[in-house]
């Protein structure tokens, strides 16, 4: 296994690298290895993750929670006049 350095690596990638790896909990050196391989070669391993909300899982209190589920409740309801047929026009 080689060990390689990475130089030039401007501010704006690094903090990029930082942000990233703490959000999947991964090492810097870790997110890198990931990500070279999920580019570069196709093992088969790759798979793509969404991970870009996970900062917001687990945030809303007991309160908004339920204030949530309370205004969204009606789009639990089915509408059963959209799911009815059309009858078709008349030539």
């Amino acid at each position: 296994m080689k060990n390689l350095t990475l130089r030039g690596c401007e501010d704006d990638l690094a903090l990029a690298l930082k942000k990233t790896s703490k959000q999947r909990g991964v090492s810097i050196n870790r997110l890198i290895l990931e990500t070279l391989r999920e580019k570069l070669l196709d093992t088969g391993r790759a798979r793509r993750r969404h991970d870009d909300m996970d900062h917001l899982a687990g945030t809303w209190s007991e309160e908004e929670a339920a204030s949530f589920e309370r205004r969204t409740a009606e789009f639990e309801e089915i509408d059963e006049a959209l799911w009815v047929a059309a009858k078709p026009a008349s030539r």
